[in-house]
């Protein structure tokens, strides 16, 4: 089955992570949120699908580009 890497679009600090290893999601579904330059920003899912790998917890800095969820599709 085909794989959707979502990535993280700035650099930023994990506020919360939304989902877990094996949950269905929906296109436009929340993954988690990041906070960069005092703003919240969630990061949505671009696929439906079942979450295959999470490489963030709360409290975890991200750089930009870095993954932050695989979907299988």
């Amino acid at each position: 089955m085909p794989l959707e890497k979502i990535e993280a679009p700035l650099p930023g600090k994990i506020l919360k992570v939304s989902v877990k290893v094996g949950d269905k999601i929906d296109e436009a579904g929340e993954i988690c949120t990041i906070e960069a330059m005092k703003m919240e920003t969630p990061i949505l899912a671009t696929v439906k699908g079942v979450i295959k790998e999470l490489s963030v917890t709360a409290g975890k800095a991200v750089k930009a580009n870095e993954t932050i969820a695989v979907i299988e599709y």
